[in-house]
């Protein structure tokens, strides 16, 4: 008698875990894309080449979940909205996509697949902040420099901020990795514009 008791206990507990996990909402994984539009190089313009070494991200958005702020002090994880990537691993590729469209060049290298001493600019980039609030909107701030080795053995650099705050265009989190994707175009084409400045200024 008790090992049936037991046995349907067991039976019991087992179906209400098959049910809870039945029950349990979905997870959706999203992807950040590049969106900067082809840049207008001119003919014989300088051949470009860009390694990207390893962005730094807040770790409170250095995470899988979505993080949304929903207040000064508070953050809310979203467990069932997540990115199918690292963003340590996303936003370097798509700046590179994004610079290499708007500098017109295919020889832009993310960390680790450029090539020690090959590229003639080298980008760091910080991410400080990388957010949405209330889902409302998306903010990112960067802050990055760009170093470039000149003939005679000295360095260039440059170095800019870049603050960005773009609307939701639509609703849901798919409308937020949108909104995050337009944003680092904003910063793609910040940095490119200085690229061509330092290019321009080159004895």
């Amino acid at each position: 008698m008790t090992r049936r008791i037991v046995r349907a206990a067991m039976v019991a507990a087992i179906a209400g875990l098959a049910s809870g996990c039945l029950s349990s909402p979905p997870t959706h994984f999203y992807t950040l894309s590049a969106e900067a539009p082809a840049g207008r190089e001119a003919a014989g313009a300088p051949g470009y080449r860009i390694a990207i070494d390893p962005v730094a991200i807040s770790e409170v958005v250095d995470r899988p979940q979505f993080v949304v702020r929903s207040g000064p002090n508070t953050v809310s994880f979203i467990e069932e909205h997540r990115w199918a990537e690292s963003l340590k691993r996303e936003i370097p590729r798509v700046l590179a996509e994004n610079l290499g469209r708007l500098l017109g060049t295919e020889e832009v290298w993310v960390y680790p697949q450029h090539r020690i001493g090959s590229a003639g600019y080298r980008l760091v980039v910080d991410f400080p902040r990388f957010e949405t609030n209330n889902e409302k909107d998306v903010s990112l701030e960067a802050f990055w420099t760009i170093k470039r080795a000149l003939p005679d053995g000295s360095d260039q650099r440059k170095q800019g901020r870049s603050s960005i705050h773009l609307p939701v265009a639509g609703e849901g989190y798919r409308a937020i990795a949108s909104a995050y994707s337009r944003a680092l175009a904003v910063v793609s084409e910040e940095i490119a514009a200085a690229i061509r400045s330092m290019e321009e200024r080159t004895p």
